[in-house]
């Protein structure tokens, strides 16, 4: 249309005017107007004439022997170069060497590597206490620069409770083995399915790797810097060290002991979690959560009956206990997709 305007246009005004009035570019009405002519069909290319100075094809062959030998083999060109000059050998440039390789496919690594198998993404469910733990070790600074002590936690992920917690001035596999034994005990002589950890040398040393294999626990570890494979073991540090009376650092590895005393004596039985619907972790380890869940909510209900106007959402509900709890919600399968989908089809 612009097109059609302009050829009415061109008559009455000049080039320039009319591009302007109609918002067309001089460049594009020039090219309309002066096409590029086609380009004439070439012949076939020029082979590139051989330089005098390049190798014949039995010397290239010679040169990648020479690469590929048993002494060459894990070396670069240039060490392969240099040592074949101190023998008074110049096969070639140590540029052609790589050109040779080059040409054969062997610019890459040619010694054999380690294959490193994929990390597993660890999945644990449970729908009760003593059904999976998880633990891990923190660090509690001393009273100088560089003294640290190891201080061992071992939670349950499904009641949050603290089964059992341990301050050492050291992190070793013996003291991690009598950590989970003692932790054992603690529970009531109760021991998980799974117990959870993370990369660490005691996590995985062959004397903790034994003892839960002669407890028939079934281990499990994180993937190497994902915390949030462990994420029950990081909040729970995460509390003790931005809790407004935790010191910073201690004098003595007792009084490291001391204040973890007090600290997960609170946890455990005064303090009102909110992802256990604000019970405390030892009330829903032992079961008797359910109780106080139901008194909360008679009393609740008894409140709605005498003043419903001060509920204007209807009937209160008191914070639900979770049913389930994961470190890594398992992935749906296959088979569960396919149920998924029936389900929803009937």
């Amino acid at each position: 249309m612009i097109d059609a305007a302009f050829t009415e246009l061109e008559p009455l005004t000049s080039v320039t005017r009319a591009c302007e009035l109609l918002g067309k570019s001089r460049a594009t009405l020039h090219r309309q107007r002066n096409p590029k002519p086609a380009p004439e069909k070439e012949g076939p290319p020029a082979v590139q004439a051989a330089h005098p100075a390049a190798l014949s094809d039995a010397e290239r062959a010679a040169v990648l022997a020479v690469l590929d030998s048993g002494r060459f083999a894990g070396k670069s060109p240039a060490q392969a170069w240099a040592v074949l000059l101190d023998e008074g050998c110049c096969l070639c440039s140590i540029r052609t060497m790589y050109r040779i390789l080059d040409g054969a496919g062997q610019i890459r690594e040619r010694r054999a590597q380690a294959a490193h198998p994929p990390r597993v993404r660890p999945e644990l469910v449970a729908t009760g206490p003593d059904q999976v733990w998880t633990w891990d070790i923190t660090k509690l600074k001393g009273p100088w620069r560089g003294l640290y002590f190891d201080l061992y936690v071992m939670l349950d992920i499904f009641s949050r409770k603290t089964v059992r917690w341990e301050a050492h001035a050291t992190e070793t596999g013996d003291l991690a083995k009598g950590f989970i034994q003692n932790a054992i005990k603690a529970n009531g002589g109760a021991r998980p399915d799974y117990i959870h950890a993370g990369n660490g040398t005691s996590m995985t040393s062959k004397t903790v790797s034994q003892l839960l294999s002669d407890l028939n626990i079934t281990r499990s570890h994180s993937r190497p810097h994902v915390s949030n494979d462990n994420p029950y073991s990081e909040s729970a540090f995460k509390t003790l060290k931005y809790c407004p009376v935790f010191p910073g650092s201690f004098a003595a590895l007792h009084d490291a002991r001391a204040f973890c005393e007090v600290f997960f004596t609170y946890c455990n039985n005064q303090h009102r979690h909110s992802g256990i619907g604000l019970h405390t972790p030892a009330s829903v380890h032992d079961g008797t959560a359910w109780t106080i869940q139901a008194l909360r909510q008679q009393v609740l209900d008894e409140a709605y009956v005498t003043r419903p106007e001060r509920f204007p959402h209807g009937r209160p509900l008191a914070p639900a206990l979770p049913r389930k709890v994961w470190i890594n919600q398992p992935r749906p399968t296959i088979q569960t997709q396919e149920a998924t989908q029936i389900i929803q089809v009937a």
